[in-house]
């Protein structure tokens, strides 16, 4: 209650954070930074290295976000049921709690838009 009048202030840092968070992510396939040693297929890489650094850099900026997160969902929901679901169908289990959460929050941002702090925002498209 007390937190409320600052909700959209809060859902843009969730915005910001995410994004960036998920572009370490595809930079860590990419270029191999800010860890070195990701040893997944070549497919993998390229492709979830870039889907994950472009659109978590469009998600943290606020561009095209509705978009962005809603390929980064899918994105997500892929390597879970690819690579984690086949371990076991438990995200505690098969180590794919990231990969849910992160479809979740990105589902959730596709729905929403970019709210404030965004280049959607100060273009006007934030619908």
């Amino acid at each position: 209650m007390f937190m409320s009048k600052y909700e959209t202030q809060i859902y843009a840092i969730l915005r910001i954070v995410a994004g960036f968070l998920f572009l370490c992510h595809g930079s860590q396939k990419l270029f191999g930074y800010p860890l070195i040693g990701v040893h997944l297929p070549l497919r993998i890489l390229i492709f979830g290295g870039g889907v994950e650094f472009a659109g978590g850099v469009l998600i943290m900026i606020g561009l095209f976000t509705r978009w962005a997160a809603f390929i980064s969902a899918g994105e997500m929901a892929f390597a879970y049921w690819t690579v984690h679901a086949t371990k076991a169908l438990l995200p505690l289990v098969n180590m794919g709690e990231l990969a849910v959460l992160y479809c979740s929050l990105f589902l959730f941002i596709s729905a929403k838009g970019s709210g404030m702090f965004s280049v959607d925002h100060y273009l006007g498209k934030n619908k």
